[in-house]
């Protein structure tokens, strides 16, 4: 197993950067996600820790090695690709064995380690097929025993799911999940789902035009984000963003949210919130944080709803605040129809101040 170190990480495409100056140290046996919009360079990096894109600038360790100019093939890692590339002609057993053979592992060796593997993996009655007489699911999980047999000091995974259906993806992580749970190797994994991100990671990176935004613990990055496109990318349905203005009166920092609103700003968040008097903010809170439940520290308000979404366990309701649509969630109601006005309650203790100039959260 290895630690991996990116030191300084730049590339650059005719002219254009794409990585701008990543630095980031993944510990031995964590499981470590790149997540962000498409185009933030994500799996870019992946790709120069593989060594299939060379480095303008940087430098990459694993376990202590310099890696920038040694070959994909000598850097012990082992990759796993969202369109699994795997041999039409060959069998499971054979596509899984394959690069073993090139190097001239033993039969009896190759033997034990694709049975291990294709037991860890569920695959062990699939090893005689060709991958036309597999499913999506079935294929992925061909393809990452391929890089299982390797026994790789680091995984590497490319968006391994965007194929699948949304039951499959939902299968196929409770199977990552549980491989490197069973192998404890170092695995870096790049996904544009931040719902992968939240179920899978130790760690998640969140990127945004070739640098990282944020780097935490799926629970940080859920509840401490330090930026308005964190706190905005990270959560489903995403976070509503209502435009407001800080003024100051004679009990202190408050918000007009709408005319029947305001919300006085708790002690804890004044001194930060101080210098942005008589300014603009915007006013974060997530769907889950508006609903029908009323508590001592809520924020009552009477919304007319322009979009209703039954989703069995619970409905979407959408409304509009300051020309803003923002959304709530709500118990399962037969009577709530688009048009109706209902009563809805914001938790004002899990508001989000961020200044409009640097999206920067303010705490």
């Amino acid at each position: 197993m290895a630690e991996v170190l990116i030191k300084n990480l730049h590339k650059v495409f005719d002219k254009t950067e794409v990585v701008s100056g990543i630095d980031l140290s993944i510990k031995d046996k964590e499981f470590v996600i790149l997540v962000g919009p498409s185009g933030c360079g994500k799996s870019t990096v992946l790709r120069m820790i593989a060594g299939l894109e060379d480095i303008t600038k940087g430098e990459i360790f694993i376990e202590n090695n310099k890696v920038n100019d040694i070959p994909p093939k000598d850097r012990d890692i082992a990759m796993v690709f969202q369109s699994y590339a795997l041999y039409p002609h060959m069998t499971v057993f054979e596509n899984m064995s394959f690069g073993l053979r090139l190097r001239k592992f033993s039969k009896e060796d190759i033997k034990v380690r694709v049975d291990e593997a294709a037991q860890v993996l569920g695959i062990a009655e699939l090893l005689d097929r060709r991958p036309k007489q597999l499913s999506g699911g079935q294929r992925q999980r061909v393809a990452m025993g391929r890089a299982i047999v390797r026994n790789p000091k680091v995984f590497l995974f490319d968006e391994p799911l965007s194929n699948l259906d949304a039951k499959m993806r939902g299968q196929m992580r409770i199977e990552i999940k549980r491989v490197h749970q069973h192998l404890n190797t170092t695995t870096v994994y790049v996904t544009h789902d931040q719902v992968e991100a939240m179920t899978l990671a130790d760690r998640v990176v969140v990127m945004k035009n070739g640098k990282i935004e944020q780097i935490g613990t799926p629970d940080e990055i859920y509840n401490n984000p330090t930026t308005g496109f964190v706190a905005g990318f990270i959560g489903a349905p995403a976070m509503n963003f209502i435009s407001c203005k800080l003024e100051k009166g004679s009990e202190g920092l408050y918000i007009q949210i709408t005319d029947d609103i305001v919300l006085t700003i708790p002690e804890e968040k004044k001194a930060a919130l101080f210098n942005n008097v008589n300014k603009t903010i915007i006013l974060g809170i997530r769907p889950e944080h508006i609903s029908e439940n009323k508590q001592k520290h809520s924020l009552k308000i009477n919304a007319k709803l322009n979009i209703v979404e039954p989703l069995g366990m619970e409905t979407m309701v959408y409304f509009s605040i300051n020309n803003s649509q923002v959304c709530g969630k709500v118990l399962p109601n037969q009577s709530i129809q688009n048009g109706k006005t209902i009563t809805l309650y914001f938790d004002s203790l899990k508001f989000y101040f961020i200044d409009p100039e640097t999206d920067l959260v303010l705490s």
